[in-house]
C-alpha cells in the first residue's frame, strides 16, 4: 500500500481547545450529546469547528440514492467541521454522536482565525492537519469506488497498522489496538456487518489474522 501521511501523536483537543487559552476560557462551554444526536446536519451553516473532549462522532453524507456514506469515525482529541476554517459556508456532511456521553468543544470560526493569526506554529499545525484529513478522505473514497470488499478490508487493515499498530516483541506479530467496533469498520469500508464478519473469519481461518473486540493481530502478510 502507498504510504499515508500520518499525523502522529497529536491530541488536537489538547492543542486547540480554547480552555487552553486564557483569553477565551471564561466565555467557553462544552456541549453534551447522547447517542444518535446530531451535532450538525447537511445544509447547516458552517460557522464553527468542533473538538471531541470524549466520545465518538460519525461524519458522513447521503448520496443521490439516499444511502448513507460514512466518511470518518472520530474519537477523543480529534477535530471536525474544519472546512469552515477554509471558507465553507454551508455543511456538505453531517456529524452524529455515537456515544451516550459525547462531549464537544465548539470553537467559532472567528475565534479560530484569531488563534491562527496570533500563533504561527498553531496555524501550521492546523493546516497540516487539514491536509492530512483531505488525503485520508481521498484514499477512503477511492477504496469505496474502485475496490472489492476484501480489498477494502485489507487496505483498511494496512491503514490501521500505520495509525495504531506496533510489533509484539514476544511473538513478532503486528498488533493493532484500535478504537473501532465491527459496525464502525463495516460503515467505514462500505460493506454490511455480516460481510465483514465473513471476511474477518476467512482471514482468521487461514491463520492470517486473529482478532477480538479491540485488537487485531496480523500473523502473516495479507495477500
Amino acid at each position: 500500500m502507498n504510504s499515508l501521511w500520518v499525523f502522529e501523536d497529536v491530541n488536537l483537543f489538547g492543542l486547540l481547545c480554547p480552555h487552553k487559552f486564557k483569553a477565551y476560557k471564561s466565555e467557553h462551554d462544552f456541549d453534551a450529546y447522547k447517542k444518535s444526536d446530531y451535532i450538525y446536519f447537511e445544509e447547516d451553516a458552517a460557522n464553527k469547528v468542533y473538538l471531541i473532549e470524549k466520545g465518538k462522532v460519525k461524519i458522513g453524507y447521503y448520496n443521490e440514492n439516499g444511502e448513507e456514506v460514512v466518511k470518518a469515525i472520530l474519537r477523543k482529541g480529534e477535530l471536525f467541521g474544519e472546512k469552515a476554517i477554509l471558507g465553507e459556508n454551508i455543511r456538505d456532511e453531517f456529524a452524529q454522536s455515537l456515544d451516550n456521553n459525547t462531549s464537544i468543544c465548539p470553537v467559532g470560526v472567528s475565534t479560530m482565525h484569531e488563534l491562527m493569526r496570533d500563533n504561527q506554529t498553531f496555524s501550521f499545525k492546523i493546516y497540516k492537519f487539514i491536509g492530512f484529513k483531505f488525503k485520508k478522505l481521498e484514499r477512503r473514497l477511492q477504496l469505496l469506488l474502485f475496490k472489492d470488499a476484501k480489498t477494502r478490508l485489507v487496505e483498511f487493515l494496512d491503514e490501521l497498522c500505520l495509525e495504531y499498530g506496533y510489533n509484539c516483541d514476544r511473538t513478532g506479530d503486528h498488533v493493532i489496538k484500535h478504537p473501532y467496533t465491527q459496525k464502525d469498520i463495516a460503515s467505514l469500508i462500505g460493506i454490511s456487518r455480516p460481510t465483514l464478519n465473513t471476511l474477518l473469519n476467512d482471514l482468521k481461518d487461514n491463520n492470517i489474522i486473529n482478532f477480538n473486540r479491540k485488537e487485531i493481530r496480523i500473523l502473516k502478510k495479507i495477500a
